[in-house]
Order: structure tokens, then C-alpha cells, then sequence
């Protein structure tokens, strides 16, 4: 493992955002949805996410997740993907997201 520098750290926009909206992702490889995140002062941002696994579509809107939202758009198949979705892998390689213990404002950086 590569050891960083707190200046490194700082510099991963990790932010809270609520998901408004999933969609199927037929077209993924993987089993994925498409979901679009508010991350308040930052914008709304698209992604995919392949937790189809231990989620459906009903149970994500209005649950807070955390994005990196820096990086630069990456083209997913025919959809551009805005921002990173982060969580873990069970032990089957299937996606738990990572999550927020108690809401927080959208945006929010964690630290």
C-alpha cells in the first residue's frame, strides 16, 4: 500500500449527495443502474452503480451516499458518468454502498 499525504487526501472531493432518481442500465456489462445524486451547492450528477445486488431502485431514492465528485466525466458505454459512487465489496464482489450514519447537508465533505 502506497502511503499519502494529507495534501493528497485534501484533494479527493468525498461529498454527501441524495439520490433523486435511479434507472435500469440495460446496456451496462455488469448489472447497474443509472442514478442521478443532488449534491446541493455542487449539482445534480449521474453515475452508475453496480449494486443491483443488495438494492433496488425503490429503496435508493432519498438515501444519502458519498461521491467523489472530482474526477473528470468518464464515459460508461453510451453514458457519461459525472461522478465516482463509493462503497465495498462483500464477499462475493457485490457492491455495499458507503454510507452515512445520520444525514447531512448535500455536499458535504467528508473529512
Amino acid at each position: 500500500m502506497e502511503t499519502i499525504s494529507w495534501q493528497d487526501f485534501e484533494k479527493v472531493e468525498l461529498r454527501a449527495g441524495t439520490i433523486l432518481e435511479v434507472m435500469d442500465y440495460p446496456e451496462a456489462r455488469k448489472p447497474a443502474y443509472k442514478i442521478r445524486v443532488d449534491f446541493g451547492a455542487y449539482g445534480i450528477k449521474w453515475s452508475s452503480a453496480q449494486v443491483t445486488k443488495h438494492y433496488t431502485k425503490e429503496e435508493l431514492i432519498g438515501r444519502q451516499i458519498v461521491g467523489v465528485i472530482n474526477f473528470p466525466e468518464k464515459q460508461i458505454g453510451k453514458f457519461m458518468s459525472q461522478f465516482l459512487v463509493t462503497g465495498f465489496a462483500d464477499e462475493n464482489g457485490d457492491i455495499v454502498l458507503a454510507a452515512l450514519e445520520r444525514p447531512v447537508p448535500n455536499g458535504s465533505k467528508l473529512i
